[in-house]
């Protein structure tokens, strides 16, 4: 595979989109709970701009020897957070997680080369999760406890930070399968 990049070092020229036709909103935001759902929403439209346009197997590659770590599991990692977290601690419920049939951490890292079907399921699952979540919220004080006595403001950080940890990840991969970078 060639790098279309090559040589050109890191620039909007290999970038997901122009800063222009880039969809994350980025304008100024205020209060404690805009600000919080604002870095997440970003969050999860960068997951989804370093997913775009890839096939099923680029998807399911591990990449970056001799990690397993792939795009498609981390969106199926991300639902299984957003469910874990939102559901089951801050709303109680013990229904199982997404992803993980077995009950087994990073169970959802593990799975069959996926069909453009599978693909898709995943990420309407995750759409889901992030749905569910955002409807919580939207109901829900900031200073609201759940399991462990967490407040809704410190799972609304954490999910920010969990989603930039898991990026960074994305980053490496993406740039192994096509040479995009960044964003």
């Amino acid at each position: 595979m060639t790098d279309q990049w090559e040589g050109k070092g890191f620039g909007w020229q290999n970038m997901f989109v122009p800063p222009a036709q880039d969809p994350r909103d980025q304008g100024t935001v205020h209060g404690e709970r805009d600000v919080l759902l604002r870095y997440l929403d970003f969050q999860r439209q960068t997951l989804r701009l370093k997913c775009a346009g890839l096939t099923p197997e680029q998807l399911a590659s591990p990449v970056v020897p001799p990690s397993e770590l792939t795009l498609l599991g981390l969106v199926r990692h991300l639902a299984a957070v957003e469910h874990g977290w939102f559901q089951r601690v801050m709303q109680g419920d013990s229904g199982p997680r997404p992803f993980r049939p077995n009950g087994v951490h990073s169970e959802e890292f593990t799975f069959p080369m996926p069909t453009d079907s599978d693909v898709e399921a995943t990420f309407q699952e995750w759409q889901r999760q992030c749905d569910a979540a955002d409807e919580f919220v939207a109901r829900t004080e900031l200073d609201a406890r759940g399991e462990g006595d967490v407040e809704l403001r410190e799972v609304l950080v954490h999910l920010v930070e969990e989603y930039a940890r898991h990026l960074g990840h994305a980053d490496l991969l993406r740039e192994c399968i096509d040479g995009r970078r960044g964003q």
